[in-house]
């Protein structure tokens, strides 16, 4: 399992916290230090089920300075990827990516029904 995180996130460390205590083994990876590139991110949205706005930091300084909130619409699907691997706090985080889900932000009930 890749654990996708930025360490400073409060929410980033809580997940983190609840995977250890569950005893659910991961692999770390910095956002910031190492972005999802576009390929990842293109086959991310397509095996999860989500509209690609979920992989979307929609509450980051980032995303408001661009004013993405309005822009995004008017955007294709393969511009949005772009957009996001060109920045990871444009990435909606901790994002989770197993064989058999891929999950965005720290929801724990949501985590416990797909990890436990």
């Amino acid at each position: 399992m890749l654990f996708i995180e930025y360490p400073k996130c409060s929410t980033c460390q809580k997940a983190k916290q609840w995977l250890i205590d569950n005893g659910i083994e991961f692999t770390d990876r910095n956002i910031k230090e190492q972005n999802p590139n576009y390929d990842e991110l293109k086959e991310w949205y397509a095996r999860s089920g989500l509209e690609l706005k979920r992989f979307f930091n929609t509450s980051g300084l980032l995303y408001k300075s661009m004013n993405l909130k309005d822009r995004l619409p008017e955007m294709s699907e393969d511009e949005q990827l772009k957009l996001l691997a060109s920045d990871g706090m444009l990435v909606k985080r901790p994002l989770i990516i197993t064989d058999k889900a891929i999950l965005t932000g720290f929801r724990e009930k949501e985590w416990a029904e797909k990890l436990l």
